[in-house]
């Protein structure tokens, strides 16, 4: 990653950092059922417990404060409190990519920038994967050799399938997203939310995580 464009994202973060402070924390905490105190908001993403400090708009692991989460994770929290519909309701039927409303610009990079990671990662490690997924609070599905439904927010969920690689067929794998999650999100970050799921992943896996970038 060429300097220039790393500090292109931090501009960014920096621009959703002040429409943070300017929105109303007391109704986002009402409308998504966050704990608040004088001090932060507090989500849950993928398992981790995040805090959005009230003065300064950072996000940052609960506890954590030093470890800075990836891109994706603080865009796609500032997405959510900026973009989400006024009652946003989880369908609760996960459907694959191309089925999500409005994300088709995106299919290209979701495919070449997320699954072929996942793929590439997690071939001939299986094992590795289902206990990743479970480290992630994964309720296992039947398709697949490794297939899971991951908690994203406490208020919906994606699904990972993989199918490991064998003597006639490469890895194989695929993610479903909540019918209704660009209710929730503008859809741009469905492509973060995928990427999000193989950083953690990896991360339970005991790999290096690599932040995935969109484009």
């Amino acid at each position: 990653m060429k300097t220039s464009h790393v500090s292109n994202y931090d501009t960014v973060l920096d621009d959703w950092r002040r429409k943070f402070l300017s929105m109303d924390h007391e109704n986002l905490a009402r409308k998504f059922r966050l704990a608040i105190d004088d001090e932060a908001l507090y989500i849950t993403y993928y398992t981790h417990p995040l805090r959005i400090g009230r003065r300064s708009g950072d996000v940052r692991y609960e506890g954590k404060p030093k470890i800075i989460p990836p891109f994706n994770t603080a865009i796609t929290i500032y997405n959510l409190f900026h973009y989400a519909a006024g009652q946003p309701v989880a369908s609760g039927k996960l459907v694959p990519f191309y089925e999500v409303k409005r994300v088709y610009p995106f299919e290209q990079a979701y495919r070449r920038n997320i699954l072929k990671k996942l793929e590439s990662w997690f071939t001939g490690r299986v094992a590795d994967l289902k206990q990743a997924c479970e480290k992630l609070g994964g309720r296992p599905l039947p398709q697949g050799d490794a297939g899971y439904e991951l908690p994203v927010f406490p208020f919906f969920t994606v699904a990972v399938l993989f199918w490991d690689a064998d003597e006639e067929f490469a890895a194989q794998a695929n993610m479903l997203f909540d019918s209704n999650i660009t209710d929730f999100l503008h859809e741009e970050n469905v492509v973060g939310i995928a990427s999000d799921a193989v950083y953690y992943l990896t991360e339970a896996a005991g790999l290096a995580p690599e932040e995935i970038y969109g484009g």
